[in-house]
């Protein structure tokens, strides 16, 4: 999240937020996402929220936290998550880990698809989808017929509105942009009235979007071959974040790899478990078999 309180968040308030409010906004927010609001974050908060609570007709936050708090308030609750957390992705963001992913990690993983075994990667946190597409691509120029071997990207977000977005796949040429034009002709469609772009079949048969909270119990089994969770974990807290990493590091294959964001360090718990190799990029310790652990589950 970018550092100081835009104007818009800065402007005359119609509703108040108290700091009791705030805090049990804040709990909630921790509770149902794992998400750290310390008191900076105020301002943020209030801006995000305020715009549903008109909708919903609703005149203070303690009514809002009162409506979050019922049994019956799961949809309500997840509307609040989507509020909370932040969407900032790009096809290929941090470009020198799908440059690891091309040259070193693929080509033995690919090479075992092949030969028939079964091949799982994982974008948790995959936000509107241009992190698994990136991935998908990097799949594809590699290997064209990938979609024909047992091979599968998984993506998961907590948001469910974001994730609808993925699961449509359609990009502006805006978001496009950054992509050659080669790609943007060899992977989505023609643009349309409104200059957008639908993702080609190709990039849809190794795609597999599910909603999935990270801070609840996971249905997954792996065992994944590759896993990219960047920039997620930086809104968590320190016991949460080490929990992710322990479960990364029990549903990766052995010799299996992790790709984390920028400004994110592995916690000391799991550290030792994985050798660095590249920037943000580590490799869980052990014999490597790629697609080799059985069939499990996605």
């Amino acid at each position: 999240m970018s550092q100081g309180a835009p104007r818009s968040l800065t402007a005359e308030r119609d509703l108040h937020l108290s700091p009791d409010d705030f805090h049990r906004l804040a709990q909630l927010a921790h509770a149902e996402a794992g998400l750290a609001m310390p008191d900076a974050k105020e301002p943020l908060v209030y801006a995000r929220l305020v715009k549903r609570l008109r909708q919903l007709s609703i005149d203070s936050f303690g009514a809002y936290i009162d409506l979050l708090s019922q049994p019956d308030a799961g949809e309500e609750r997840s509307m609040f998550v989507s509020s909370m957390t932040t969407n900032t992705t790009r096809f290929f963001r941090e470009e020198h880990h799908f440059d690891l992913l091309a040259d070193s990690v693929l080509p033995p993983i690919l090479a075992a698809a092949r030969r028939g075994a079964r091949v799982r990667l994982w974008s948790a946190g995959c936000s509107s989808g241009e992190e698994p597409y990136s991935m998908a691509i990097t799949i594809l120029r590699l290997c064209p017929q990938a979609a024909s071997y047992d091979l599968k990207i998984l993506a998961t977000d907590i948001d469910v509105q974001i994730l609808a977005m993925a699961r449509e796949g359609r990009f502006t040429e805006a978001v496009l942009s950054g992509l050659p034009e080669e790609a943007r002709e060899t992977f989505f469609g023609a643009p349309d009235a409104q200059g957008s772009r639908e993702v080609g079949p190709s990039l849809r048969s190794l795609v597999t979007f599910k909603p999935m909270n990270l801070v609840k119990p996971w249905p997954v089994n792996g065992p994944f071959d590759v896993i990219f969770c960047r920039n997620v974990a930086i809104y968590f807290d320190a016991a949460t974040q080490d929990r992710i990493w322990r479960g990364f590091a029990g549903t990766l294959s052995p010799g299996g790899y992790l790709f984390i964001g920028h400004s994110e360090r592995l916690s000391p718990s799991v550290r030792h478990q994985f050798e660095t190799v590249g920037m943000t990029s580590f490799r869980l310790r052990g014999s490597r078999d790629p697609g080799g652990q059985g069939k499990g589950e996605t």
